[in-house]
């Protein structure tokens, strides 16, 4: 592990699990108040839900950009001028005067947050190895759902003293408390082990790890369960305020007991591997989620509360596979852990754009669509799953 100068171990796996926060944050705080947001700018949901869609697609390609970055420059420069950039485009979303400027500073959020998402990611694998990796992977996700969990709830409370742009201004402080931490962090990739080529070079690394078959159809398997997650994240607030006429504050609680259904998958994770093989860990999670699809299709346009039960273990197995992925697709490389964490957080940002993009279609009913959506992805992830070259990491032979 790096010798940190002022940040012991349990300080950094905070700051890690602080910044993975990042994205959740920038989400789910404000959701609540995206119906209010509509009628402020009088604009459609599919404008509205803009807001989030071009954030995630930027969002994935400014993973992919600052992956092979970071690898060139070093982790710290990129971490703190990234977050400076977040907290700016923070404010400017506070002040939007129309739904235009919001969403161009949500891409500029999301520029700043896709960096600090990639570097958050290779500093685990360059700080951490073997079962201590394994751990951190699963801590960190754990912590990181306490945000999706919580935001709903503060963006009510939110509401109820301020409008919207509150909740940019909150994001505006939490970045604040991001860049002084990242001020403190001693660099974690030494000159030595960066990449040496010409930095528009630095960007054919990327072409190596799509060229690694075994990697690249893992890493879209795994990611196709963050196409539907992110389909419920776009079209929740409408499925409950609009179609089931709860309360901004009442939709909060039903978002966040969904978010907090996803503190149980990394535990799961980690006493399903105790006893299960990697194999029979992927079969559990294709076998849950798709019943979950079905239940949300059957039965989740009756109420509010059976949309919920139904979709909830999709949530877990989502929550589950991502330090389970995580874990198997770090263990296949060996070096430029920069572009690799971009990568894998860049496939499953791309997927969970398109799911918001086709949650907020013009469905007849949000909640069918959204069925669909899930069945289908859970279907071409199966397909994948079975044309990919099966390995010790994904059998589960040889773990460590």
């Amino acid at each position: 592990m790096t010798t940190q100068k002022h940040l012991g171990t349990k300080a950094l796996v905070g700051f890690i699990a602080f910044m993975n926060m990042f994205v959740p944050l920038s989400i789910d705080l404000y959701l609540p108040a995206m119906p209010e947001m509509g009628s402020h700018f009088q604009a459609g949901s599919l404008l509205v839900g803009m807001t989030l869609t071009a954030f995630f697609l930027m969002f994935a390609l400014s993973i992919v950009f600052f992956g092979p970055v970071s690898d060139k420059y070093g982790r710290r420069k990129i971490l703190i001028s990234s977050t400076v950039l977040y907290i700016a485009a923070s404010l400017i979303c506070a002040a939007a005067p129309n739904v235009y400027v919001l969403i161009a500073g949500r891409i500029l959020e999301a520029i700043g947050a896709g960096a600090i998402i990639t570097v958050a990611t290779a500093l685990i694998k360059e700080c951490f190895t073997g079962q201590s990796m394994t751990k951190i992977l699963a801590v960190t996700q754990a912590l990181g759902v306490i945000a999706p969990m919580a935001a709903p709830i503060l963006g009510g409370v939110l509401l109820t003293f301020t409008s919207w742009r509150g909740a940019f201004v909150l994001l505006a402080g939490l970045g604040c408390v991001n860049l002084v931490l990242s001020c403190l962090l001693s660099e974690t990739l030494p000159q030595n082990s960066r990449y040496q080529g010409k930095l528009l070079q630095s960007f054919s690394l990327l072409a190596g790890f799509v060229k690694y078959k075994r990697f690249f159809r893992m890493l879209i398997m795994f990611a196709m369960l963050a196409a539907p997650y992110m389909a419920y994240l776009a079209v929740s607030s409408f499925v409950y305020v609009s179609y089931f006429g709860l309360t901004a504050q009442e939709y909060s609680y039903y978002f966040a007991v969904n978010s907090a259904a996803a503190i149980i998958g990394p535990g799961l994770y980690l006493w399903l591997k105790k006893s299960f093989a990697n194999r029979q860990i992927i079969i559990i999670s294709f076998v849950t989620a798709s019943i979950s699809g079905l239940l949300v299709l059957l039965a989740g346009s009756m109420a509010a509360i059976t949309f919920l039960l139904s979709f909830l273990p999709f949530t877990i197995i989502e929550s589950m596979v991502r330090p389970f992925s995580m874990d198997i697709l770090l263990r296949e490389v060996k070096e430029n852990v920069g572009t690799a964490a971009a990568m894998i957080n860049f496939m499953h940002t791309l997927l969970g754009s398109i799911g918001m993009a086709l949650g907020t279609l013009p469905w007849p009913n949000f909640i069918q669509g959204l069925a669909i959506i899930m069945l289908v992805s859970l279907g071409l992830g199966i397909l994948i799953w079975k044309i990919t070259p099966q390995n010790d990491q994904l059998t589960g032979k040889s773990y460590n």
